[in-house]
């Protein structure tokens, strides 16, 4: 046996003792994770709203990770999942679920789900209409996936439930995210900039979970940055930079345990990232190279203008930033100097039908307090535009301000705007008037959830969509004066992203001026943020004196709706002629050594026929002193990848190719690579299958 493998445990295990030395337990605590990860073929990824990016593989599988905190009067259930947003209609299903079993243990007012927002995963699973789209409609294996995976997490957090205890610490990140909308930022005033160091924030908060006998369970980690390092040319579903963060942390926790088996959870969640990119060279000239803002800047061409780095290619960058917040994160557990975390927990929940809002604005232009109301949402022209880490259609600009005649006349043959919608969302151009377009359902949600928990000093205000920088700053100040009014407390507030609704982006109303994509996107008018300080101060207050919020109009059930679907399903498999499911068209190089990449490619059926939930595609194996042959990889690891090609359509043929990058560390042996699947039988019926390569060697001396 490798020593390491028993010396490197022990060794956090002591920084731990010494760390947490005598902890008696404030909470019961739960941590619990399952597999996420969708159909990885032929279905649409969604966030970048590109048609033809379709999947054809695996990079990284997502998963679901739920945190149980339970001070003995209220319980707090916070999931991070590993996808592109949360619509109401998972979250509803997921709470459906758990009803069935625990009664109303788990309900709207205490489970609090937030999308990391990858842009590499299938989707289909939103239901309102604008998300599912360019995903050809409503995917059920999708929607299924996440309801099943985020229900089964919950599960095993609350089988798992142990007395313990919450500390929290914060630390700062540099060189891992940037302003993808200076311009905007720039638009906000000047005093309140002249208040912040920089225009994203490099603050990592990180809550850490440990049990009564001084094991520990999980952490907790909120740092703002779009999980965009896969950009939108990429076809492997991918859980990006914030899920490879996570694990490398669970990795280094759970010794000898593949990925998402381990004990240890560590969720690397959203914040407010609306503006803010992980693409840190900036934007660039398609062709040109030279420095950007947005489209047609480009020496006067069509020259897409967009962001990328710090690496080579994605898949480097993606490394980069993940390793950034994952070492940021372990030093954080391992330095000793969190504080703990003590006091009730209060959860407070209220759905709030944002066009019928009012709230009071200082306006700075009229020196005078003005009120104001939300709008039914819309989305301006800049919104077709894109951003700088994926550029939309060369006929939209960001920045947009004046409509064009011709696409107006579109857009009003959809559905047109009132002259109450033009003057309510005052200087965007709207393009699509999605709050009155009903065919053939709603397209964008008016009804959202707004959410807080606080666990004594600490506060986690959950909400339905990307803030930008400066909105995320001004909510947690709105949170933390509330609160200190109430109770003298300074807490600490963190912004948990993308929760429970969809509702796009939350720019401020001197950034919605500017109609930078994420103003464009602003969809409930330009003083959407103003409407949600309001909520949220109501909400720290109700969560502070322990009073009940009326729990406000209840969003459409879409799952009764005629959901559409275009996307065409799997009818049936063949092999190639004269072959086998599973036979190896092409088999590993007989001798490999640390950093070649070894190939294999199989006959494969669909990778629809079955997900392979909390199972894999692929294994790396090796063989052990006993002969016994050890799984050392999976589809899960970061150096293996699965691509998937159609080879016939007519016939139905298609195979898989498996890719192993040979680990630095990696012990020298023999290896062999398996493939496992299903195909569907064309007169009915899914039947697995597996494959298996031949045997090759793994060298740990050079080969020169």
């Amino acid at each position: 046996m490798d020593l390491r493998c028993i010396i490197r445990p022990l060794g956090l295990l002591f920084v731990l003792a010494m760390t947490y030395p005598g902890i008696t337990a404030s909470y019961s605590i739960g941590v619990g994770t399952a597999d996420s990860t969708g159909p990885i073929a032929e279905i649409v990824f969604m966030g970048y709203a590109k048609m033809d990016q379709k999947g054809t593989g695996l990079h990284l599988r997502t998963f679901a990770r739920s945190f149980i905190i339970d001070d003995g009067d209220q319980r707090i259930v916070f999931v991070s999942v590993e996808s592109a947003m949360i619509g109401h209609d998972v979250r509803a299903a997921v709470i459906r679920e758990l009803k069935k079993k625990y009664d109303d243990l788990y309900t709207e007012e205490n489970v609090m789900i937030s999308a990391t927002h990858t842009h590499s995963s299938p989707g289909g699973c939103n239901l309102y209409m604008l998300f599912d789209l360019t995903t050809f409609g409503f995917i059920k294996q999708s929607f299924s996936a996440l309801v099943n995976a985020i229900t089964k997490s919950i599960e095993r957090a609350h089988n798992a439930v142990v007395p313990g205890k919450i500390f929290v610490d914060q630390t700062e990140v540099f060189d891992a995210n940037i302003n993808r909308s200076p311009q905007a930022y720039l638009n906000n005033p000047k005093t309140e900039r002249e208040k912040y160091k920089d225009n994203v924030d490099k603050t990592m908060t990180q809550l850490q979970f440990v049990a009564a006998d001084g094991h520990p369970l999980g952490v907790i980690n909120w740092f703002a940055v779009h999980p965009t390092s896969m950009n939108n040319t990429n076809r492997l579903v991918s859980s990006d930079n914030v899920g490879y963060a996570a694990l490398l942390f669970e990795q280094k926790m759970n010794k000898n345990s593949m990925p998402g088996k381990g004990k240890f959870v560590a969720a690397f969640a959203s914040s407010n990232l609306g503006d803010v990119s992980p693409n840190t060279r900036g934007p660039k000239c398609e062709f040109s190279g030279k420095d950007c803002t947005e489209q047609y800047t480009c020496t006067g061409k069509k020259e897409l203008c967009f962001a990328s780095g710090p690496g080579k290619d994605m898949f480097e960058s993606t490394s980069i930033i993940a390793r950034k917040l994952f070492t940021a994160a372990i030093n954080l557990w391992k330095k000793g100097s969190s504080k703990e975390v003590s006091g009730p927990v209060r959860v407070v929940h209220r759905y709030v039908n944002m066009p019928e809002q009012k709230a009071e604005y200082y306006n700075e232009t009229t020196g005078r307090v003005e009120e104001l109301s939300g709008c039914l949402p819309a989305m301006g022209y800049s919104f077709a535009a894109g951003t700088t880490d994926g550029p939309g259609s060369f006929a939209f600009e960001q920045g947009t301000t004046t409509s064009n005649p011709v696409w107006n006349a579109v857009r009003n043959f959809v559905a047109a705007p009132t002259e109450e919608d033009i003057k309510c969302h005052g200087v965007k151009p709207i393009l699509l008037a999605t709050g009155r377009m009903w065919l053939p359902y709603q397209w964008q949600p008016k009804i959202v959830s707004t959410h807080l928990a606080a666990i004594g000093d600490f506060v986690i205000a959950g909400v339905p969509g990307e803030f930008t920088t400066m909105s995320g700053r001004r909510m947690r100040e709105t949170i933390a004066t509330a609160m200190k009014e109430s109770t003298q407390v300074e807490p600490i507030v963190t912004i948990a992203g993308l929760c429970n609704t969809y509702s796009d982006y939350i720019a401020t109303p001197q950034e919605y001026e500017i109609q930078r994509y994420e103003g464009a996107s602003t969809i409930f008018g330009p003083h959407t943020l103003t409407i949600y300080l309001k909520q949220y101060r109501e909400l720290t207050l109700a969560a502070v004196h322990g009073k009940k919020v009326e729990p406000g109009p209840s969003p459409p059930d879409l799952t009764t709706a005629n959901l559409i679907s275009l996307q065409t399903p799997v009818l049936y498999d063949t092999p190639k002629w004269g072959r086998d499911f599973g036979d190896c068209l092409r088999q590993p190089k007989k001798m490999v050594y640390p950093g070649d990449t070894v190939s294999a490619i199989f006959v494969s059926g669909h990778p629809r026929n079955n997900l392979m939930t909390d199972s894999s595609f692929l294994t790396i194996e090796k063989i052990g002193d006993d002969g016994n042959w050890i799984e050392i990889a999976t589809d899960a690891n970061w150096e293996t990848r699965l691509y998937w090609a159609r080879t016939s359509v007519i016939l139905g043929t298609s195979q898989v190719e498996i890719t192993w990058d040979v680990p630095s560390d990696v012990l020298p042996g023999k290896y062999r690579i398996r493939h496992n699947g299903y195909y569907r039988y064309i007169l009915g019926g899914v039947f697995p299958y597996r494959g298996i390569t031949d045997i090759f060697e793994v060298q740990n001396a050079s080969r020169f």
